[in-house]
């Protein structure tokens, strides 16, 4: 027998089911563990895909050749242990945030959804800041993951590993709010168009790759400072209080607009392909938990 209609909510702000599962307007939102879980799997999963067109984008910004293989892996295992957790860690806190704002008793508009997605990346940079910059200096060095972060301690202090951690906030901000913002909010448009309804996949795709390319000529300027940055970890270029600055002035002044966006491409399509796979999995499991409620 069906339950209670109130254990499923109204909602507009994602893909919507096809009409052999629920009624089109009703969609069940994930709980905090549930969210957490969520990121973790999909985190993991985007990065260990997508990890030689990060390295690529690594190499393009700091103007180092690209490894053979499978060098191009090197710092995987760092990236792929920390970005799963920090993906779930800023689902977790975006769930916070919307269930503050509403209340848990209305539904977040497309603005309130993605103003809580920026939130939730804003907080998670204090961890992601350090991971990336042990990625980067793991490939410089040639040491592995787990060898890289005491390296960096002993030679610079504990402090070194959040160098750069302003600039990774604004990004992820961004990056978050494309792919728990725009991502779905686009899909959800795409298959609310007549005979789209049941085109999740190719909606999908096309959502998260707008996303991606509006999140990516947003932040790619300051994703480019953020790795000169990180990878200068004795302050022998970038010193002072506000490095970031000093190298977005440094790279106008050489390069112009076009070396803010250097590895633009690689970065682009990295965040297309992860908004797809972390956006996916998580619209999968809300169906699913949709599909265990309507029983």
């Amino acid at each position: 027998m069906a339950k209670p209609p109130q254990q499923l909510r109204p909602r507009t702000g994602g893909p919507q089911l096809g009409a052999k599962s629920l009624t089109m307007s009703m969609r069940p939102s994930l709980s905090e563990n549930e969210n957490l879980v969520v990121g973790v799997v999909g985190g993991c999963v985007e990065t260990v895909l997508l990890m030689p067109v990060l390295t690529w984008k690594f190499c393009l910004q700091e103007g180092r050749p690209y490894p053979t293989f499978p060098h191009m892996y090197r710092g995987v295992g760092v990236l792929a242990s920390s970005v799963a957790p920090i993906t779930g860690i800023q689902m977790f806190f975006n769930g916070i945030f919307e269930k503050a704002l509403t209340g848990g008793k209305r539904v977040a508009g497309d603005a309130e959804v993605i103003g809580c997605a920026l939130g939730a990346g804003a907080v998670s940079a204090s961890l992601y800041g350090p991971v990336e910059l042990a990625a980067i200096h793991s490939q410089k060095l040639g040491l592995s993951s787990g060898a890289t972060i005491p390296h960096l301690v002993k030679a610079n202090g504990v402090a070194a590993l959040w160098r750069g951690v302003m600039p990774t906030a604004a990004r992820e901000a961004i990056y978050t709010a494309g792919y728990l913002g725009l991502a779905p909010v686009f899909t959800a448009k795409l298959m609310r168009q007549p005979g789209w309804e049941e085109s999740f996949f190719t909606s999908a795709v096309l959502g998260s790759c707008a996303a991606g390319v509006i999140a990516n000529l947003t932040s790619h300027p300051i994703d480019t400072a953020k790795t000169v940055v990180q990878a200068d970890i004795t302050g022998a270029t970038y010193r002072g209080f506000m490095p970031t600055l000093q190298a977005l002035r440094d790279i106008w002044s050489r390069e112009g607009i076009a070396g803010f966006y250097r590895g633009g491409l690689a970065r682009t399509i990295r965040t297309c392909g992860a908004f797809f796979v972390v956006s996916t999995i998580r619209e999968k499991c809300i169906q699913y938990k949709a599909s265990k409620q309507e029983v």
